[in-house]
C-alpha cells in the first residue's frame, strides 16, 4: 500500500533545491579610531624596536615612542569600552567553550565577524605585553645614559630588575608575538583564503547582509578625538607630573 507521500509525487520527482545563501555585501567592521590605532600602533613598535637595538642618541626617539605607545594604549582600553560594535572588548572576550569550539571547526561563524578566539587572545597578549614594557621602561635605569621618568619612585634594585625585564623577556615576548600576528596573517590568506590586512585599511568585510555593523560615523569619530585628546593628556600627567623627583 501506498504511502500519502508517495500517492501523490511521483518516485522520481527531484528533490527541492535548497534555498540559496544571501550573498555577501560589505559591513563596517573596522571604524576608523581603530585602523587608525592599529598602523599608528604597528609604526611605534617598529620605531621602538629599531630605536632600542640602535641605542645612543636614539635613545630619545625610543623614549617618546615609548609615550607614544602609552597613549594609544590608554586610548585602546577606552575605545575598547565605548568604540565600534567590533572594536570593543565585549564583542571578542570570548570564553573557554567558544575558544575550543573554534579549534574544532564547530564555531558560530559570527565569533570571526571581529577578532576570532584565537585573534582576541593575540590581541589582549599583545597589549599586556606592550602595557609591560611600557610600565618598565617608565622606571627603568641602565645605570649608563638612560633613566626612566618614573625610575625615582621605585627602589635601585627594582630599576634594575626592570631594565633586565625590558631589554631580556619584554623585548623577546612582544617580538614573538608580532612574529605570530604576522605568520597568522600569511597563514589566513594561504590556507583559509582570507585576507585580514585589506579589512583593517578600509574597514570592511563581505559578511551576509544581516551583520551588524560597527558605527563609523562624524559622532563616533569626534569621540575617538575626544577620547585620544584624553590619553595624550593623561601620558603627559603621568610622565610630567609623576616624573618630577
Amino acid at each position: 500500500m501506498n504511502t500519502p507521500d508517495q500517492t501523490l509525487r511521483p518516485v522520481d520527482a527531484p528533490t527541492p533545491a535548497a534555498p540559496a545563501a544571501a550573498p555577501l555585501v560589505p559591513v563596517r567592521v573596522w571604524d576608523l579610531p581603530t585602523r587608525l590605532f592599529h598602523w599608528l600602533l604597528a609604526l611605534a613598535v617598529v620605531g621602538l624596536v629599531i630605536t632600542g637595538n640602535l641605542g645612543g642618541n636614539w635613545m630619545t626617539w625610543h623614549q617618546r615612542l615609548g609615550y607614544a605607545v602609552l597613549a594609544l594604549l590608554i586610548f585602546r582600553v577606552l575605545w575598547g569600552l565605548v568604540g565600534g560594535r567590533w572594536s570593543r572588548f565585549a564583542s571578542f572576550l570570548h570564553g573557554p567553550g567558544t575558544l575550543l569550539a573554534y579549534l574544532r571547526g564547530r564555531a558560530d561563524p559570527r565569533v570571526e565577524v571581529g577578532h576570532s578566539p584565537l585573534g582576541a587572545l593575540s590581541v589582549f597578549a599583545l597589549l599586556a605585553v606592550l602595557a609591560g614594557q611600557v610600565g618598565t621602561g617608565l622606571i627603568s635605569d641602565d645605570e649608563i645614559a638612560f633613566v626612566g621618568p618614573l625610575a625615582h619612585w621605585v627602589e635601585s634594585s627594582t630599576a634594575y630588575a626592570a631594565t633586565a625585564y625590558h631589554k631580556g623577556w619584554g623585548k623577546t615576548l612582544l617580538l614573538a608575538l608580532v612574529g605570530l600576528h604576522v605568520a597568522a596573517i600569511v597563514w589566513y590568506r594561504i590556507a583559509r583564503g582570507k585576507a585580514l590586512l585589506p579589512p583593517m585599511l578600509h574597514g570592511n568585510k563581505p559578511l551576509p547582509p544581516d551583520t551588524p555593523a560597527s558605527a563609523d560615523g562624524p559622532r563616533q569619530r569626534l569621540l575617538a578625538l575626544a577620547l585620544a585628546a584624553l590619553s595624550v593628556a593623561a601620558t603627559a600627567g603621568i610622565v610630567l607630573g609623576l616624573g618630577q623627583p
